[in-house]
């Protein structure tokens, strides 16, 4: 492979700029910079010339191949943060022959290297993007492996199972104990059984990882922006007397005790000749319809068609005497705390049901294991084989061991130059 490096350290003016090499050409290449290389894993003070010129005095790293992030050697600069200085360091580099990396490609050298499997790199991917304490969390399972080591418990299983299985093939004239097959199915319905839980949790893991959408409804002059003000604490939404003035949906991003929330102000819910407004309100129905929860917000108590199990019927205005039931006042903030405690309690019990499994493609995998051992009793031993061997390059396929070609583009791209 090229020797590749990019900065590490976001660009621009800072303490510290990070410029990181990989490749069969870092040790040779960073010698030329700095002289003698430093003690491998140990960082050294040196002096970085590209001949007589000094571009900077930097604590330098070298990490031998197969002891660093990549698995290939890798040099790291640690320099002052001025971007003129990384930005010199990289011509030296150039002129050597080195290459910049591209998003992910860092990542992506660590996957191919076996330093990491694909499902570790999706939640590598997910804790570089992670904006709240719980998607944190959730990413930090996955990127330490738990759902590889997940998929490799599983694939014990179904190895065990088919290794009985090809016995009672191989060996089908000789005497086999009556258990072997009673432990198969045994081994069998556990699989499935956890692959079943595991896909149930899904949609709740994938929700969390992407954010929660809460929608603020009602009509005209309800207030739905002004509450989202409060929210936000400044003025995020243009707020007016003049009935319809938000037309398009506004997205607020919150972190709501750990809980990736992300509020929308709509347009108020009317019938208009206003062709504007009205596909606004359109746009309003739609999305409040896919939302994860609604915050039915009027003055009076009257509950909009679009209203399920679960959503909020809140008085707005409270300050003005509209104050029964559920009732707030964005002017003067009554009750809206308690109506922010309420949405997170509705939603914590949500994020409550996830598990590992947040990507769509660790999903597909699973299912066409739990698919494969959709096995009867009594089935012929030759298609219970296959089965298993189906089923295992099901799970194998889930953390990237195989068939991961397809994948690699599109989940690196997604990272950050240097990472």
């Amino acid at each position: 492979m090229d020797t590749i490096f990019a900065e590490a350290t976001p660009p621009g003016r800072g303490g510290v700029s990070v410029v990181r090499l990989s490749g069969p050409d870092s040790h040779a290449v960073l010698q030329t910079l700095v002289g003698a290389v430093p003690e491998a894993r140990r960082a050294y003070l040196r002096a970085v010339r590209d001949g007589d010129d000094l571009i900077d005095r930097a604590l330098v790293l070298w990490f031998p191949e197969g002891h660093s992030f990549t698995g290939e050697e890798v040099a790291e600069f640690h320099l002052h943060g001025a971007p003129v200085i990384s930005t010199r360091l990289a011509e030296a580099l150039l002129a050597r022959g080195l290459r910049r990396a591209d998003a992910g490609e860092f990542s992506k050298r660590a996957f191919l290297n076996g330093r990491m499997d694909l499902a570790e790199a999706e939640g590598l991917s997910d804790l570089l993007s992670a904006e709240t304490e719980a998607q944190r969390k959730l990413a930090m399972r996955t990127a330490d492996g738990e759902l590889g080591q997940k998929a490799d418990e599983l694939r014990s299983k179904l190895i065990r199972a088919g290794a009985l299985v090809e016995a009672s093939i191989d060996f089908a004239d000789e005497e086999v104990p009556e258990e072997v097959p009673a432990e198969v199915y045994s081994l069998i319905d556990s699989v499935r059984h956890d692959i079943s839980m595991m896909l149930k949790a899904y949609p709740a893991t994938e929700r969390l990882r992407q954010g929660y959408e809460v929608a603020i409804i009602g009509p005209p002059n309800a207030g739905k922006s002004s509450l989202l003000n409060r929210i936000a604490q400044r003025e995020f939404a243009l707020v007016s007397d003049i009935a319809g003035t938000t037309r398009d949906i506004l997205e607020l991003r919150t972190d709501l005790r750990g809980l990736p929330v992300t509020f929308l102000d709509t347009a108020g819910l009317r019938e208009s000749a206003d062709p504007v407004e009205a596909m606004g309100v359109k746009r309003a129905t739609e999305r409040a319809e896919q939302a994860d929860l609604r915050i039915h917000l009027s003055e009076s108590p009257d509950v909009s068609t679009l209203r399920v199990d679960g959503d909020f019927v809140v008085r707005s205005k409270a300050d003005l005497g509209f104050g029964n039931g559920i009732s707030i006042s964005s002017k003067t903030g009554e009750g809206v705390a308690e109506l922010l405690d309420m949405v997170y309690d509705s939603l914590r019990v949500k994020a409550a049901d996830s598990g590992l499994v947040g990507h769509r493609r660790q999903a597909e995998a699973l299912e066409r294991a739990r698919d494969a051992l959709d096995i009867s009793a009594g089935t012929e031993p030759e298609f219970l084989a296959e089965a298993l061997r189906s089923a295992v390059l099901g799970l194998a396929s889930m953390v990237g061991r195989v068939g991961a070609e397809d994948y690699l583009d599109e989940i690196f791209s997604s990272f950050c130059i240097g990472k």
